[in-house]
């Protein structure tokens, strides 16, 4: 039940026009049908694959009795029903977050270890060749079509189509800065149409109208056609409040999200555990040690080292480029500030004239970078090899040096100048807990285009939530990021 182009703050009005032209992708149903369609569809063609190349496998997989075609596809229907009793087909978990591929591989895991165990007490000898390689392919198939149909969707999100209106309620300060976040993570497809606040106000600080108040919320939703309504802190004054709301929601078609006072804190750190009724939250603790013991090093050492040798034709080629242009060294060394404050010299191909850090204080004033940055999206100091390398980061290759001896590491926080450091307040110093990155997670969301207080959140949950896997996901998103070159300058 989502709009195509819904827009922001469009009065009431206008709104009942927008949702006159619904697409049929926005309908609900239709995409879990869309989706269960999909799994039917890759696993039978999987089914046909391996009867055919279960042979090819090294070990003897014996010959296909008269039945195996029809045990196949009770197999098949086995597993989607599994994966439909594993949540696969909840929405809920389809537009970020891994949720949607742990659930399919484990009910891909249940299903093959069902298979030979009901094998097994039947004493039936199922081709083995042909559990392997349906299990094998069709697992991964099935991963590769839900991200396939992810980047789908984050993409007709991005363009405004088939996006989810929602209103947002509670105190003004904290409904903004949720609404700040959907609005910049168009990808996400949310719609945030208006507030719903105790404050008497026709428009938040930020500027989204306030529709009504939390008591409000089925008239709202009558008349703003929203599908989800997010509570924020302020929603409700009591416990008692919420139980209330879910029950006068109860018959609507709206899904409700609350936003809990903890911010900042990856669900690999919380803990739900139902006490008497209460929802007590397990909160672990902040995993900044961890990020800088052996696992995460030893993984710099040898990417590192990988990544030297495999963009070494290419750093030739812009060092050779750098001294053609000018004559000038091919190597800037900047002194930045690493874990626990300590100074290092960080590498980089110069992109700059020579004389660029005597020409800065000339164009302070021009100064386009948040906080203590500093941003020129036409600096006159880039050199013309400069400026396409910077591009597509190639200034930073250096850095790879830095992070195979321990100044610096593949992924964290960027490196700060010294002159930076000097601004940052207790919070922001932070950062300096774990070793400088050559990308996290700014660069992957939005790089220079991101304010400096989404830049130090960023950073900052990066240093209290890290994780191998966190990492792994940030490398993987750092390429299309460098190649998109959005928000490099």
């Amino acid at each position: 039940m989502t709009t195509i182009g819904a827009l922001v703050g469009v009065q009431p009005q206008q709104r009942e026009q927008k949702v006159a032209t619904k697409h049929w992708l926005a309908d609900s149903s239709v995409q879990s049908g869309l989706l269960w369609g999909t799994d039917v569809f890759v696993l039978m063609a999987t089914a046909a694959v391996a009867m055919s190349a279960r042979n090819l496998l090294p070990f003897k997989s014996g010959e296909l009795l008269p039945e195996t075609f029809s045990i196949t596809l009770l197999v098949v229907a086995a597993w989607v029903l599994i994966l439909t009793a594993f949540g696969a087909y909840d929405l809920r978990h389809l537009r970020a977050g891994v949720v949607e591929y742990k659930r399919i591989v484990m009910a891909s895991v249940v299903t093959a270890g069902g298979v030979g165990i009901t094998c097994y007490l039947l004493s039936y000898e199922y081709s083995r060749g042909l559990v392997v390689v349906l299990f094998t392919i069709g697992s991964i198939l099935l991963l590769l079509s839900r991200n396939l149909r992810r980047r789908m969707m984050h993409s007709l999100y991005s363009k405004g189509m088939l996006r989810t209106p929602v209103v947002v309620a509670g105190d003004s300060q904290h409904v903004d800065a949720i609404a700040r976040v959907l609005r910049r993570e168009v990808w996400l497809g949310y719609d945030v149409v208006g507030a719903l606040t105790k404050e008497r106000i026709p428009t938040t600080i930020g500027g989204l109208p306030v529709l009504g108040g939390v008591d409000d919320v089925l008239d709202v939703i009558s008349e703003q056609r929203v599908d989800s309504v997010i509570f924020a802190q302020g929603s409700f004054d009591e416990p008692g409040d919420f139980r209330r709301m879910a029950w006068r929601l109860e018959d609507r078609d709206v899904q409700m999200v609350v936003v809990p006072a903890l911010t900042d804190v990856s669900s690999q750190r919380l803990d739900v555990r139902p006490l008497a009724g209460l929802p007590l939250v397990d909160v672990d603790h902040p995993r900044a040690i961890e990020a800088g013991r052996w696992v995460k090093r030893t993984f710099d050492i040898v990417g590192s080292a990988l990544l030297l040798v495999l963009f070494a034709p290419v750093m030739a080629l812009v060092a050779l480029a750098i001294k053609l242009e000018d004559g000038g060294p091919v190597l800037f060394r900047q002194r930045r500030v690493g874990m626990k404050g300590k100074e290092f010299d960080c590498l980089k191909f110069r992109s700059m004239v020579p004389d660029a850090e005597a020409r800065l204080a000339a164009l302070n004033a021009l100064n386009e970078g948040a906080g203590p940055l500093f941003k020129m999206a036409s600096d006159p100091r880039i050199t013309k090899v400069g400026r396409f390398i910077r591009r597509f980061s190639l200034d930073e290759l250096p850095q790879f040096w830095n992070a195979l001896i321990g100044e610096m590491s593949l992924v964290g926080p960027r490196p700060a100048l010294p002159r930076e450091v000097e601004q940052y307040d207790s919070d922001t110093r932070r950062r300096l807990d774990v070793r400088p990155g050559l990308s996290g997670l700014w660069q992957v969301s939005g790089r220079s285009n991101l304010s400096w207080e989404d830049t130090v959140r960023l950073d900052l949950y990066y240093v209290d939530n890290w994780s191998m896997t966190q990492d792994l996901m940030i490398l993987a998103r750092t390429a299309k990021a460098v190649v998109g070159s959005a928000g490099a300058y």
